[in-house]
């Protein structure tokens, strides 16, 4: 039997994904193709003044699905438990979590095994801006918020 054949696993390649769009020609281009009452519900979302953000998923599995995350923050994985549920082998179950300090969001990776992505660049944590994406496992999330701040 030819070896090839009989691998079970496999594994994933994210250091040589391709580039990323930038972030607010990535997010402008997702909502343009959304019903107009989704767009209504990201807007609120946006207009909170960094209260309130969002993640929706726009690749993968539950392709448009949205996740509000509030003050209490949020956690991502594969655990049910989890507020962000990514149901695929490639998700730890405690992958990461979004947690509010001050007016800001910041993702932090949870030791996963196979790391979280911050616009295409491997992170343990890092403040999210509006239009990042975040890829978790083969989840590829768009993050938005109403906190304008203009990344440095």
């Amino acid at each position: 039997m030819d070896q090839k054949k009989s691998e079970l696993t496999s594994t994933l390649h994210l250091s040589t994904r391709e580039s990323v769009a930038s972030d607010s020609t990535l997010l402008a281009d997702y909502l343009s193709t959304l019903p107009t009452e989704d767009q209504g519900v990201i807007a609120q979302v946006q207009s909170a003044g960094g209260d309130k953000a969002m993640v929706l998923i726009n690749r993968g599995e539950s392709k448009g699905s949205r996740f509000l995350i509030t003050a209490q923050g949020a956690s991502l994985g594969r655990s049910p438990d989890s507020v962000v549920f990514l149901d695929d082998v490639t998700v730890s179950r405690v992958h990461a979590v979004i947690e509010k300090n001050g007016t800001e969001f910041a993702l932090r990776d949870c030791g996963s095994l196979n790391g979280t992505y911050v616009n295409n660049s491997s992170v343990s944590e890092v403040v999210l801006h509006s239009g990042d994406q975040i890829q978790i496992g083969k989840f590829h999330l768009l993050f938005v918020c109403g906190n304008s701040k203009v990344k440095s």
